[in-house]
């Protein structure tokens, strides 16, 4: 990676940690009616447990898709070749708690198998176009995440 590319890198960093920061405080001071959907998506707040850490990691996310007690996640990442943290974390640790609409649920989380993703995919898109074009962005087969309800 050139100088240029990792400062580039960062900054894109620094701004996403910053959006996502005022998102979640919106999100939490009105317990979701404000900042409760993002790109006509329900808005979620995952919680999982750090891989190294040990320690609770919360990120915002959105939900394109919600087959019944389940819910589906995209680790899109925005279409950067490294994998979301979260899902590297999830993947350490796949129980995980969401907060979403207002309730909060305990959940364990798997990768789709390619053919749920199959299935699962164009309604993704349909959901958020923007899937489609980070999915062009790298050579990373982006993963869905499905998060089945505890129990």
């Amino acid at each position: 990676m050139t100088a240029g590319a990792s400062a580039q890198q960062r900054r894109k960093d620094t701004f996403q940690r910053a959006f996502t920061a005022l998102h979640r405080a919106l999100f939490k001071a009105s317990k979701g009616r404000i900042a409760g959907k993002g790109f006509g998506m329900p808005v979620l707040i995952l919680t999982t447990t750090g891989r190294k850490s040990g320690e609770p990691r919360e990120t915002m996310l959105t939900s394109p898709v919600q087959p019944g007690d389940s819910v589906v996640l995209v680790a899109s990442n925005g279409g950067d070749d490294r994998p979301p943290q979260w899902y590297r974390n999830l993947q350490a640790m796949p129980e995980v708690r969401i907060v979403m609409a207002g309730r909060e649920r305990p959940m364990v989380a798997r990768t789709a198998s390619a053919d749920e993703k199959a299935e699962l995919w164009p309604t993704v898109v349909a959901a958020y176009k923007g899937y489609a074009g980070y999915q062009t962005k790298t050579d990373r087969d982006i993963p869905l995440v499905i998060l089945d309800p505890v129990g």
